[in-house]
C-alpha cells in the first residue's frame, strides 16, 4: 500500500493550504495571550473553509505561540480574517509584544520532486 506524503490530516485532493502564524506576548502577558488565542482558535475552526486549527506554546518560552491552520483556499482564510470583530484585533494589540507573523504553505509531494 502506498504511503501518503501529505501532512497528517491533510487531503492532497483538496489542494489545501496551511497557514503558520507566530505570536509573542508582551512580558508577563503569556497566560492572557494564550487564553485569547484559544478563543480565536475556537472561532476559526467554525469558519467556512477551515479544515483544522491548532494552538501551540513553545516549550522553552511561555510567551511564544504558534497557530497552525489548514484551509481549503487562501481566500477562505482571508475571508475569515476579515470577519473578525475590530474589537478582537484591538485586544490582540494589547497582548502582543511583537507583530504577529504568518505565512502560507502548500504541501510538497513526491510528484513535485
Amino acid at each position: 500500500m502506498a504511503r501518503s506524503t501529505a501532512p497528517l490530516g491533510v487531503d492532497n485532493s483538496l489542494m489545501a493550504i496551511t497557514r503558520i502564524n507566530e505570536f509573542r506576548s508582551k512580558p508577563g502577558r503569556g497566560p492572557k495571550l494564550r487564553a485569547f488565542l484559544q478563543s480565536v482558535v475556537t472561532d476559526v475552526r467554525a469558519a467556512p473553509g477551515c479544515l483544522s486549527c491548532y494552538l501551540y506554546q513553545a516549550l522553552d518560552d511561555v510567551e511564544r505561540f504558534a497557530v497552525i491552520e489548514v484551509w481549503e483556499t487562501v481566500e477562505a482564510h482571508k475571508a475569515a480574517g476579515r470577519a473578525l470583530a475590530p474589537a478582537r484585533m484591538e485586544e490582540a494589540k494589547t497582548l502582543l509584544g511583537t507583530p504577529a507573523m504568518g505565512t502560507y504553505y502548500s504541501p510538497v509531494t513526491d510528484a513535485d520532486a
